[in-house]
């Protein structure tokens, strides 16, 4: 069993940044593909950003240029820098971790983007 625990929501003004941070258990981490999703209100959970073991990087359209997905194996931790953001980046952000047919997720961590 994995266990994800996601940090570093807040609240915070339009144009500024965050760094949402999720701390994984297991032995394995280095072997899991990492992503980040977020839900909005009413809105369907979206996958923003995925970072594979090897650590190639893929982001939806809207966050491209913006956002930046990373991990640190050592501490069995994955990353996401959030610059520029929008109102429209308001959501609960999900960490996830991947390994052949297991999938973990966290318990997620609001971010609110409003003046």
């Amino acid at each position: 069993q994995v266990q994800l625990v996601e940090s570093g929501g807040g609240l915070v003004q339009p144009g500024g940044s965050l760094r949402l941070s999720c701390a994984a258990s297991g032995s394995i981490f280095r072997f899991y593909v990492m992503n980040w999703y977020r839900q909005a209100p009413e809105k369907e959970r979206e996958l923003v950003a995925t970072i594979t073991s090897g650590g190639t990087t893929t982001y939806v359209e809207s966050v491209k240029g913006r956002f930046t997905i990373s991990r640190d194996n050592a501490k069995k931790t994955v990353y996401l820098q959030m610059n520029n953001l929008k109102p429209e980046d308001t959501a609960v952000y999900y960490c996830r971790a991947g390994y052949y047919e297991y999938s973990y997720w966290g318990q997620g961590t609001q971010v609110t983007v409003s003046s």
